[in-house]
């Protein structure tokens, strides 16, 4: 194992929150029973949360940020992985209240890990990352609903960005009639090339909420929360369901029962951070089995690892489109 390793570390300090780019020790990772040769991370909207310290995603200090990592295990206590084996992490507080993925080790405990699945390389399943195994996690949500493609068309807000350009791919590949909201005109051809057969303006979604309002879909994933949900929530067709995963717009909900008592619409709250190692066992199953391995890199980009800062004032800024990977140097 190398002596010390490249890392981003977060402070906190009297005037605030610090990043810094430096290197650090095995010594200075957290607790856990095996250790990990991190490969590959991702940029998330909660990575840019993190690292420009926006909101209080990360509460402990000091702390590695990364909320995802694919990489080779170094070495193991824990009898479900042993050296060599490759790996990729999503959630359980990692990056948040345990150090994460920005550094080129890690040390997390075994029961948060998945064995990488056959057909991803480290690369490609952090082009997954976290945004595309919440796709999956609302696409599955759906599914258990009784979503069919039969069943009518399907919206998905944030289209361009990371979870919506996954889920906009799956549900295509998967056969369903699907539209995408952006708040990006320029980003058309790119959700058209997805699967998508319509994209429409997010400010269809801006307006005053009304209870109930014409019924338009069969179904929605949502990441925006806000203004934009309630008025998907108005516009679902009768026992039509929306799975909400984000709050890139609001944690706010400005909506009525009307829309779940006289229309049997369900909201499905799909949480990726703790969900069980069944549930993403499962959800990393069905990517390697229904994702097109061509379009997800059609809709990535890699970034190097010194320009983290910089791009996580764009993802915030809602500049960054699709999936982001970051190479993490030794």
């Amino acid at each position: 194992m190398p002596e010390s390793f490249p890392a981003y570390l977060i402070s906190k300090t009297d005037n605030g929150q610090i990043t810094e780019l430096k290197d650090i020790t095995l010594d200075e990772l957290m607790d856990g029973d095996v250790t990990v040769k991190v490969e590959y991370s991702t940029l998330n909207y909660k990575d840019g949360l993190a690292l420009t310290g926006r909101a209080p995603v990360v509460r402990r200090f000091p702390l590695v940020p990364g909320i995802d990592f694919a990489g080779s295990v170094v070495s193991s206590e824990h009898p479900g992985f042993k050296q060599g084996d490759q790996v990729v992490l999503n959630g359980f507080g990692v990056g948040e209240v345990h150090s994460g993925g920005y550094a080129g080790m890690a040390r997390v405990k075994g029961d948060w890990l998945v064995a990488l699945p056959n057909g991803f390389t480290p690369r490609q399943a952090m082009a997954v990352g976290t945004a595309g195994y919440t796709a999956m996690l609302c696409v599955l949500a759906l599914e258990q609903h009784g979503l069919t493609p039969d069943s009518g068309d399907i919206l998905v807000t944030g289209a361009a960005g990371g979870v919506g350009s996954v889920a906009v791919s799956l549900l295509s590949r998967l056969g369903y009639q699907v539209t995408g909201s952006s708040g990006r005109a320029s980003q058309r051809e790119y959700l058209i090339g997805l699967g998508a057969q319509e994209v429409i303006d997010r400010s269809e979604f801006n307006g005053k909420v009304k209870p109930l309002a014409k019924e338009r879909w069969a179904a929605a994933i949502d990441v925006a929360g806000g203004n934009t949900l309630a008025n998907v929530l108005s516009q679902i067709n009768y026992g039509g369901a929306v799975a909400a995963c984000g709050l890139a717009e609001s944690m706010d909900l400005p909506t009525s029962v009307a829309p779940f008592i006289l229309r049997g619409v369900t909201l499905y709250g799909i949480d990726s951070v703790m969900a069980s190692i069944e549930k993403r066992q499962l959800a990393w199953n069905r990517l390697a089995r229904d994702l097109d391995l061509a379009q997800l890199e059609a809709m990535t980009v890699e970034l190097p690892f010194s320009d983290l800062p910089t791009a996580a004032e764009e993802i915030l800024a809602g500049n960054v489109r699709g999936r982001t990977v970051v190479k993490i140097p030794s």
